[in-house]
């Protein structure tokens, strides 16, 4: 592989078609993390979320409800998971370690258990119909992307303008850096920290729903495929900021499409497993390089109980 031959790849416009098409998901599940850890809450149930999001919302979509009422069931079964990580790791301020890794694997079985039982005769995965691209938009790159990429992007500017421009944002930062002080200020640490799992699990949900809804038109198993754990390691090298955030997942999106390019390249030479690997140790070694400076909410993965000194 020469250079000429990656900036023969570099300057083909559905290279970054598909560099934007990965990222999508990423942003959204991103964007649902850094919420609940700026609230000081650690939500490893992004996985698992993010499956019974794909499933809930193509369910919905094959069951005969259009597209975007797919999307709201997929954002409505993440806020579901959200609200029972809530409970655990506010209202009972259990480990939220083991909290976020039970309903990964809750979310995951239960959406494998009801793919078997609604299609118990099915071998291959039924299709509904996807969000087409918006060729209107009469935009390069973006007017070969389904609405719901456009929707990822204007999420970025909106949450930072909420976390950072209103009262809402502010009580929500200071839940995660001081709950105390919050407490003080009259802002319920419990209500704040609750409403922020919800909404940032309702993201994680709408993200698997890009996957069976617009990436593809069906549901099958291991479709995530890791993407919740990539999004955790986004934050941090985001420093729980959403511009950042956004950054991040493409560049781990430029990564992975680029590997993929490599692997169809006919004169790769190097096993397929180095290219896999590509985009993962490439986004490591950034992930290194940023951590080190990363600013993190001081109260993140800290039970608090009212009254507490």
């Amino acid at each position: 592989m020469e250079m000429s031959d990656i900036a023969d790849i570099l300057s083909n416009a559905s290279f970054w078609v598909a560099v934007l098409r990965i990222a999508t998901p990423l942003i959204f599940g991103t964007l649902g993390v850094l919420l609940c850890e700026r609230a000081g809450v650690l939500n490893l149930g992004i996985e698992g979320i993010m499956v019974a999001g794909a499933f809930a919302g193509w369910l919905a979509v094959y069951a005969g409800a259009p597209l975007w009422i797919g999307v709201a069931v997929a954002a409505l079964t993440g806020a579901v998971f959200g609200l029972l990580h809530a409970f655990l790791t506010v209202g009972l301020a259990l480990s939220q370690h083991v909290s976020g890794l039970g309903i990964t694997l809750l979310a995951t079985a239960l959406s494998y258990y009801g793919y078997r039982v609604s299609f118990p005769k099915v071998n291959t995965p039924p299709t509904v119909t996807p969000f087409a691209p918006m060729e209107w938009l009469h935009v390069p790159v973006l007017d070969a992307q389904t609405p719901l990429t456009l929707f990822a992007l204007l999420l970025v500017p909106v949450l930072a303008y909420i976390l950072y421009r209103t009262p809402l944002g502010l009580a929500l930062r200071m839940v995660g850096e001081n709950p105390q002080a919050a407490e003080g200020q009259g802002v319920s640490v419990a209500a704040t920290r609750s409403g922020a799992i919800v909404a940032g699990s309702a993201l994680m949900g709408v993200a698997g729903s890009f996957l069976t809804l617009s990436a593809f038109n069906a549901f099958f198993f291991n479709m995530v495929n890791g993407r919740g754990w990539i999004c955790v390691a986004l934050v941090v090298f985001a420093s729980w900021r959403p511009g950042k955030a956004l950054l991040g997942a493409l560049l781990f999106a430029f990564f992975d499409a680029l590997q993929l390019r490599l692997q169809q390249s006919g004169d790769a030479v190097l096993p397929y497993q180095l290219y896999l690997m590509l985009p993962y140790v490439l986004s490591i070694v950034a992930l290194v390089l940023v951590a080190r400076r990363a600013s993190y909410p001081q109260a993140l993965m800290k039970p608090y109980r009212k009254g507490e000194r």
